[in-house]
């Protein structure tokens, strides 16, 4: 049996095609994290920023500064650990059989 480096190249090419694209609709991809039983609430996208955060009005108050820098932590925090998994589950799917099981193949860094 011949090694063929035309057709290896040829799927590496159409991995890193498939790999571009999903990294690019990762944007799509959107989960929030709440704290504070839903005072503040952060939304961030598959390429793990924040872009929504919502506090509610009743914790801006001078007394409750520390208190709502800590829900926002939690809630960003949140927020980045479900987005991550989604990120990293959709990436699996769209590379699904391009690749042969590899153990410790982690393509997880490619959604940052």
């Amino acid at each position: 049996m011949a090694f063929d480096i035309t057709g290896m190249m040829g799927k590496m090419k159409d991995l890193q095609d498939k790999m571009q694209q999903a990294q690019q609709e990762l944007q799509h991809i959107t989960a929030t994290g709440e704290a504070g039983g839903g005072l503040v609430k952060a939304t961030a996208n598959g390429h793990r920023q924040l872009i929504k955060l919502d506090i509610d009005e009743s914790l801006l108050t001078p007394q409750d500064r520390d208190m709502v820098a800590d829900l926002v932590v939690a809630a960003v925090n949140k927020a980045l650990d479900t987005v991550a998994e989604q990120a990293k589950q959709e990436m699996q799917r769209k590379t699904s059989g391009m690749l042969p099981n590899i153990p410790g193949l982690d393509l997880s860094g490619f959604g940052a």
